[in-house]
């Protein structure tokens, strides 16, 4: 089995079925396949061949689809970008994945234009004629004069996706259809998918766990796909209630944006069947937060990381009453998962160790670095770098990614603890906590604060509330406030820039 017969079958079964929401367009699986297999046969006379790579930069749109699924059915492979990169990254990634061509949305045009890609990438997009570039419409719109039928075996590459780099440069991840058909048969299986789901998609297509495990997981029932090219609170309330919308996957910050709505109650959400969250936990207080706001008790943690498919572990919905925080007892469908220490020993309960998974999700390897693969997955376990804890419970707590722990004095400091310790200070809305260099302990640590309310001398609150809540060499040295914390376009805290901004002020 491979995705693009995914389509080809729903197309059989459930030709007249709505496949795709997009604006005003709605576009059933057969004439989604009809518009796959032209644009597959399009790019295949254009020089697009098996293994080559195909750069997709698009943001959710039913372009991003049909390319997505064609370039697979001409067993090449597909490497989907964040529509939010600048030009410069988006030529590292061209450089680096050895694109053979690029398929940009005409949204985004401009960022790529005055790259002065290389005559010898095929370039393609939507929208108005540019000198030198093919337009998708016309490739689309193109009469299917022979059947393509896509070979590739489960064992084939598929997919490179790139990781967000929150801690640092972004590395090519490699996934074969095995590994992406996994993760998506564990998301049918535990949220419950089928025909009559209706998805709606809104974090970036471009990311593993929208991408994987809701548009292939969709595909693999022959749900309905509802695209938005954006996130905002009000279109998440208002896509939600007129297309009746089962399923919604996003970032724990969509939710609390939203939760905060003042007209919230106006809309009928009650169509949903899971909330699903990811990227991070949510703290108790939040999720009371969103239970209240949302009148939802279907509320659902997923963990995993873009190397794992991504696959890990879920908190199902009526664990979060006791255990919001935790990301869940057990590992999800087809995974399995285990938190060792330094020298690959499981740790007992309560000590901190480092959080290990298996399982046929786990990508092949990193894009041409070897070193790196056989560093990351050790007799098939992916290392994830997520250090975490057993609770008396067998719940699994998340105590700090490994790179982000800090060494001062030579005593190991978790970020995230000091971080759960500041946000239940009333006038704190977000925190986030890295190392700074120190000439005497190594590092020091440094508080990066959102506010709330109006704290008039932010080091002597913080130092006064967190007494007795941490240890001395816990609490922070330094502190700085910030309108808002550096986020990806999946929500997660981009620790890499507080880091670059402690250096540049060092000393505040």
């Amino acid at each position: 089995m491979n995705i693009s017969e995914l389509l080809a079958r729903n197309a059989r079964k459930y030709p007249n079925h709505e496949a795709i929401v997009d604006g005003a367009n709605r576009i059933t699986y057969q004439a989604f396949d009809r518009n796959v297999h032209a644009l597959a046969s399009g790019l295949r006379e254009l020089g697009v061949m098996q293994g080559d790579k195909v750069v997709l930069f698009m943001p959710n749109t039913k372009e991003f689809l049909y390319t997505y699924v064609a370039v697979l059915r001409l067993g090449a492979v597909i490497v989907p970008v964040n529509a939010r990169l600048a030009g410069t990254e988006i030529g590292s990634i061209l450089d680096h994945s050895d694109a053979k061509a690029i398929v940009v949305h005409h949204s985004l045009f401009s960022t790529v234009e005055s790259l002065g890609l290389p005559t010898k990438i095929l370039s393609i997009k939507t929208g108005e004629a540019a000198a030198g570039w093919f337009l998708l419409e016309t490739l689309v719109s193109r009469p299917v004069l022979e059947e393509i039928v896509c070979e590739m075996r489960e064992d084939d590459e598929a997919t490179i996706l790139y990781t967000s780099g929150t801690t640092g440069h972004p590395k090519g991840v490699v996934f074969t259809y095995r590994s992406i058909l996994t993760v998506a048969i564990m998301m049918c299986i535990e949220m419950t998918m089928k025909p009559e789901s209706r998805i709606l998609h809104m974090m970036p297509l471009s990311h593993s766990a929208p991408l994987h495990l809701f548009f292939v997981s969709g595909m693999y029932v022959g749900a309905t796909h509802v695209l938005s090219a954006t996130f905002t609170p009000e279109l998440l309330l208002e896509m939600t209630t007129t297309e009746k919308i089962t399923h919604f996957f996003g970032a724990p910050v969509a939710y609390l944006f939203t939760a905060k709505h003042p007209r919230i109650a106006e809309y009928d959400i009650s169509a949903v069947e899971y909330w699903i969250y990811g990227g991070a936990p949510l703290s108790p207080q939040e999720v009371k937060t969103i239970h209240q706001a949302f009148g939802a008790r279907n509320l659902v943690c997923v963990y995993g990381l873009t190397e794992a498919g991504p696959s890990g572990t879920l908190l199902k919905a009526e664990e979060h009453a006791n255990k919001a925080g935790s990301i869940g007892s057990r590992a999800a469908l087809n995974c399995e998962l285990r938190i060792v220490d330094a020298q690959g020993r499981d740790v007992a309960m309560g000590e901190i160790g480092e959080i290990i998974l298996y399982g046929e999700g786990t990508m092949k390897g990193y894009y041409k670095d070897e070193p790196l693969t056989a560093a990351a997955i050790r007799d098939g376990w992916l290392y994830t770098g997520d250090m975490a804890r057993f609770d008396e419970d067998g719940y699994v707590w998340i105590v700090n990614r490994k790179k982000d722990m800090i060494i001062s004095g030579g005593v190991n400091v978790f970020p995230k603890e000091i971080e759960d310790a500041l946000l239940t200070h009333p006038a704190i809305a977000e925190a986030a906590v890295v190392g700074v260099p120190h000439p005497e302990w190594g590092e020091t640590v440094k508080a990066f604060i959102v506010l709330a309310a109006e704290v008039q001398d932010i080091k002597q609150e913080c130092r006064r509330f967190l007494k007795g809540k941490l240890a001395n060499y816990k609490i922070p040295k330094l502190y700085e406030v910030l309108p808002q914390l550096p986020r990806n376009t999946t929500g997660k805290i981009l620790k890499n820039v507080l880091c670059q901004t402690a250096e540049a002020k060092r000393g505040v």
